[in-house]
């Protein structure tokens, strides 16, 4: 029996499950009715544009998460070690210590990638600059904090599929915390 829905937000979870389980392209609008509780004609309602906009509304609201709880905070908050290790127990907690795959990665390796090559870019650099910026901020030179970033961007992205693949749900948080000894080792406290 379909379920009575009052706003699409309240739906982007469930979608942003089903894309991050089965892929773009494994995502059916017969599965997504499934899993949403939604027909096709209340899917279309909330997305005259289909999948496409179901997608862009899912990476619509992970961008506004993590611009909130990751990058802002490392760009702004005045103690950059602070938000460094606090931008470290947020992605633990988003990524569910690692049992819950990153959908933009997910995409940036699908056959669609080309469809969200812009909104896949903006994240990683958005993240990668961020990260750079609090680095700095806690006195890393600029061309070791930006090489810094964007190894622990990689990092984080392969712990997630090793924590997976391994069916190790510890090695993420390992990972983690390897990571903050080393993002924080050349830092001056100030």
């Amino acid at each position: 029996m379909p379920r009575i829905v009052a706003e699409r937000a309240d739906i982007l979870p469930a979608l942003a499950e089903v894309f991050r389980e089965h892929g773009y392209e494994g995502a059916s609008l017969a599965l997504i009715g499934q899993r949403t509780g939604l027909g096709k004609g209340s899917l279309y309602h909330f997305f005259p544009g289909g999948k496409e906009e179901m997608a862009n509304a899912v990476l619509d609201e992970i961008d506004g998460w993590f611009e909130t709880r990751i990058f802002r905070p490392l760009r702004e908050e005045p103690d950059a070690a602070a938000a460094i290790r606090a931008s470290l127990r947020d992605t633990d907690a988003y990524f569910r210590s690692g049992r819950r795959v990153c959908l933009v990665g997910v995409l940036a390796l699908g056959d669609v990638r080309d469809r969200f090559a812009e909104r896949i870019h903006s994240y990683f650099l958005a993240w990668r600059d961020a990260l750079a910026s609090a680095l700095v901020r806690t006195g890393v030179a600029q061309e070791m904090a930006a090489s810094l970033a964007e190894e622990a961007v990689a990092m984080i992205q392969g712990a997630l599929v090793a924590s997976r693949a391994l069916q190790d749900s510890e090695l993420f948080g390992r990972m983690l915390n390897r990571l903050e000894g080393r993002l924080l080792a050349g830092s001056n406290p100030r």
